[in-house]
């Protein structure tokens, strides 16, 4: 399916991203008290997603994407190497990406890679995967590999679809921390480590990689925030979104990465160092 066409028809998609409904069966408590999880809402910007959301839906995977930084947002896009995608209009590659913004930085890769490549998909996780106008274009799985056996069993769905896609000679996206980006003990913003299993991933798929880094990060607020509690954070990320409207936006491509180079590794360990290395050092363009 063309991710471009509007389709207002798609199988399951609803204007809300989360509703009354949806926090009363997640939190029974909450039954009965629709006010005061609508004044929940607005405290944390759910209601402004849902808004976005609902306008802008009928044309869901990567158009949704673009429409979002072009007419919603109004992003200033300054994209170093932009060529790099020029050179791959076809066949399958990967992109590896540093992920210090959360939902933003999925909107953007698909903006900015599916505007050279509309059968570009994303793997995320099972949080930016409820932006069901987004779906068409995400893989999700569980990065916290919990032992839910439903989120496993999405977890092996994702992987065998990421599979699919790249032999079948499509492109895929991977954030390989799994989780925004956070303070490291030297108080630094930066990725956890990497995880070994889409490190593994890559390596079985035999393609070409390139690296794409994401200059900036989240507000000292939300940072604060995740140090206290990861449910904080989370609950934050509509509001970092929304202080986003109108700014600058700096991404880095980097120089393709070839099997060849990528097999040179020895272990997963080194093919995950290499590889967060080469995307890191991105971080010096200016």
């Amino acid at each position: 399916m063309d991710t471009n066409t509007p389709d207002k028809t798609s199988p399951g998609l609803r204007p809300e991203v989360m509703t009354y409904d949806d926090v009363r069966k997640a939190a029974p408590f909450l039954d009965g008290h629709e006010k005061l999880v609508n004044s929940l809402f607005h405290f944390i910007g759910i209601d402004e997603v849902n808004r976005i959301h609902s306008t802008y839906c009928d044309t869901p995977g990567i158009r949704f994407a673009q429409r979002l930084i072009n007419e919603e947002f109004k992003f200033k896009l300054r994209i170093d190497n932009l060529e790099v995608l020029a050179g791959f209009k076809e066949g399958p590659f990967i992109t590896v990406s540093n992920h210090p913004f959360g939902s933003y930085d999925g909107i953007l890769l698909l903006d900015i890679v599916g505007s050279f490549r509309d059968d570009y998909k994303v793997m995320v996780n099972l949080i930016l995967n409820q932006i069901q106008a987004m779906r068409p274009s995400f893989i999700a799985v569980d990065p916290l590999q919990s032992d839910d056996p439903e989120k496993k069993k999405i977890t092996m769905q994702g992987i065998r679809a990421a599979m699919k896609h790249v032999k079948d000679g499509h492109p895929l996206g991977f954030f390989p921390a799994g989780a925004i980006s956070k303070l490291d003990k030297s108080l630094t913003i930066r990725d956890r480590q990497w995880q070994p299993t889409i490190i593994r991933l890559i390596r079985q798929l035999q393609v070409p990689v390139i690296p794409i880094f994401f200059h900036g990060h989240n507000s000292t607020f939300f940072n604060i925030l995740g140090m206290i509690d990861w449910r904080l954070r989370t609950l934050r990320l509509p509001k970092e979104l929304f202080r986003k409207y109108g700014t600058e936006v700096h991404v880095s491509i980097g120089e393709p990465i070839s099997v060849d180079r990528q097999n040179e590794c020895k272990s997963i360990e080194e093919l995950s160092d290499f590889l967060r290395g080469e995307t890191y050092k991105l971080k010096s363009v200016k």
